[in-house]
């Protein structure tokens, strides 16, 4: 809630009215990069330009240049109809925990390596420069990937650390990380993290001291399987955490280490902007 306004869904209907085919889709490309109208490079100005008949692109009314609207775009040289582009954005902006990609071979008739392409460079899009984080903020580490025999819980072979910060009834950070020593963790919360905000953690050793930077630093004793205490409690990030993991779990199974980050964004870029009035999709389009 925002305002007391929910977020305006985006409807399939609405996809299906907006861009019934490939040149709407290619409009709405060439009206988002330029607003104002195409500058031609040969004319030196702003001038009229009509579509090209089956071509993805442009012409200069006067002078008959080319422009590419998809050029510069995760669009730029794909052999995939701009609608299916639009569609599969679509789907994933209408999830919480995702789609994988073999949906998409079935439903679209495509190849899985075009499906997995699509969703990578989708997955570029969303990520986002890091604010400041002020008042009540919330930092925990976990641990992704596979269990092997013999080796569980921190630093379990196989697994990628990822730190996160979330700010209470705000915004998050979640990024990969080489470990979760004190010389790791401190420079990152000091880096993104006002230093007169409340700093809420659990007892991990790495956040000792962190009272020397000026934060107020609270701990929650998980350990002592105690999860809240009054205000004193992590279970934001946690929470993120959970819809991550199952997420992940449920629907892609595993995911390779090299690529955890862009899922990391795509997971954050929803949380982000949960709250926003913007349909979900049109803020995906909007990345582009």
């Amino acid at each position: 809630m925002k305002n007391g306004t929910r977020m305006r869904k985006f409807t399939v209907k609405d996809l299906d009215r907006r861009f019934p085919n490939d040149d709407a889709c290619l409009e709405w490309v060439k009206n988002h990069r330029w607003p104002n109208g195409i500058k031609c490079p040969n004319c030196q100005r702003v001038t009229k330009h009509h579509k090209v008949t089956k071509r993805p692109c442009y012409a200069c009314d006067y002078c008959g240049n080319h422009v590419y609207p998809t050029a510069g775009t995760i669009f730029h040289k794909s052999a995939t109809p701009l609608r299916i582009w639009f569609e599969v954005m679509h789907r994933m902006a209408s999830t919480r925990c995702g789609i994988p990609a073999k949906q998409i071979e079935r439903e679209f008739k495509v190849t899985y390596k075009t499906a997995w392409r699509m969703f990578k460079q989708i997955r570029v899009l969303l990520a986002e420069t890091n604010p400041i984080f002020t008042g009540e903020v919330e930092a925990d580490e976990s641990y992704f990937g596979g269990v092997r025999h013999g080796k569980r819980g921190r630093g379990a072979e196989g697994k990628v650390a990822v730190v996160g910060i979330v700010q209470r009834r705000g915004k998050l950070m979640t990024t990969t990380v080489p470990n979760v020593k004190r010389a790791t963790l401190i420079p990152l919360i000091t880096k993104n993290v006002a230093f007169d905000a409340v700093l809420y953690t659990d007892e991990f050793p790495s956040y000792d001291h962190i009272t020397r930077f000026g934060y107020k630093h609270k701990r929650i004793m998980h350990s002592a399987k105690v999860y809240v205490n009054g205000q004193v409690h992590t279970n934001n990030i946690e929470n993120f955490w959970s819809l991550i993991k199952r997420g992940i779990s449920g629907v892609y199974h595993a995911v390779s280490p090299k690529y955890l980050q862009s899922y990391l964004n795509e997971y954050s870029f929803r949380y982000n902007h949960r709250n926003d009035e913007t349909p979900m999709f049109e803020l995906f389009l909007n990345q582009i």
